[in-house]
């Protein structure tokens, strides 16, 4: 039921590589930041780039909006850089992330890809493979890595897709990186929390996406937070 309902979302990710639509790359401008462990870099596709909603609205600034509030009168501000773009790949991630490191200087990634590489069918190694250069890039620059995990919709088969749902698992154990399981966790069961095209959530389902990265990353940002 729960990678039925996934389908039109995970196909969102993709739908603007396959035609051609895929937003152009960006480089933020460099970040000044007064520690380098409070600024949070997160590589992502159209999950994470509040595909058609105001950029406010997505769960990235959110969470910005959150930490802000959360860590009030604090010496160091927290700093988050979305580079986050639809239809991106892990192969497309990799062409980008030398750049944004050296530009952002993140002390965290937030690396949430993989989808669109699972529903062009491509061979779970090199899907693997690529994610592991992506976290053993972040982690030579100095950054800590989280995880976000993708599920692939049953019509993949699950020869393919129960494997690709455990490969995130796996490298998040391989090495020990804190893990979001499933990044739609409760929005994308609900239709009431996607958009009317069926294929993202709706800016009522961002907050609870948001909820599934917090469970994770709170205790490591704002342990002594309530």
């Amino acid at each position: 039921m729960v990678l039925s309902l996934l389908l039109p979302a995970l196909i969102a990710c993709s739908a603007s590589a396959a035609f051609g639509q895929q937003a152009p790359h960006k480089t933020p401008q460099k970040v000044i930041s007064s520690e380098r462990s409070h600024t949070v870099l997160v590589l992502g596709d159209s999950l994470s780039a509040a595909h058609n909603l105001a950029e406010s609205q997505g769960w990235v600034a959110l969470m910005q909006k959150r930490l802000a509030e959360k860590n009030a009168g604090a010496t160091h501000k927290w700093q988050i850089v979305n580079a986050s773009i639809s239809g991106e790949t892990t192969s497309g991630g990799l062409s980008r992330l030398p750049e944004l490191l050296t530009v952002v200087q993140p002390g965290w990634v937030l690396l949430e890809l993989g989808a669109n590489d699972g529903l062009r069918g491509l061979p779970l190694a090199l899907i693997r493979a690529n994610l592991q250069k992506l976290i053993d890039q972040s982690k030579q620059s100095g950054a800590r890595v989280v995880l976000l995990g993708i599920m692939l919709p049953p019509n993949y088969g699950p020869a393919y897709a129960e494997p690709f749902a455990a490969m995130y698992q796996q490298l998040a154990e391989k090495n020990t990186l804190p893990l979001v399981p499933f990044l739609l966790k409760d929005v994308a069961t609900n239709p009431k929390l996607m958009q009317q095209d069926g294929l993202h959530p709706t800016a009522e389902g961002e907050p609870i996406v948001l909820d599934n990265v917090w469970a994770v990353v709170k205790p490591l940002w704002l342990p002594s937070s309530k």
